[in-house]
């Protein structure tokens, strides 16, 4: 199952976040904080899969976007990669070339719905 998924820029600034199971705001910005020093910090040499407490996590970079999944233990790390490449895909095709501004203005578009 997925526990949250964010979008962060290589400055590790939170450009999306979405959370499916209830965590209280300080301690999102804690996990958060933790997670992209996590993820910011390993190399591209590394693999994109990380154990951390009681979930994992798994990332891919592009350009200067990071997409960084929690999942538990149970959940397929290579179905959610793929997961994540697709996500990225999808919004190639409706932004033509995603980048950062992009995901601002696809949060602002779901705060409207």
């Amino acid at each position: 199952m997925i526990k949250f998924f964010l979008m962060v820029n290589k400055q590790g600034q939170t450009r999306l976040s979405r959370y499916y199971e209830h965590v209280e705001i300080n301690k999102r910005t804690m996990l958060e904080a933790e997670v992209i020093k996590n993820c910011l910090s390993r190399s591209k040499d590394e693999c994109s899969f990380i154990e951390y407490k009681d979930f994992k996590l798994v990332y891919r970079q592009y350009a200067a976007l990071f997409i960084v999944v929690g999942i538990d233990q149970t959940e397929n790390e290579m179905a959610v990669y793929e997961l994540i490449h697709n996500f990225v895909e999808v919004l190639d095709k409706y932004f033509s070339r995603v980048s950062e501004l992009d995901v601002s203005f696809l949060v602002s578009e779901i705060h409207l719905l």
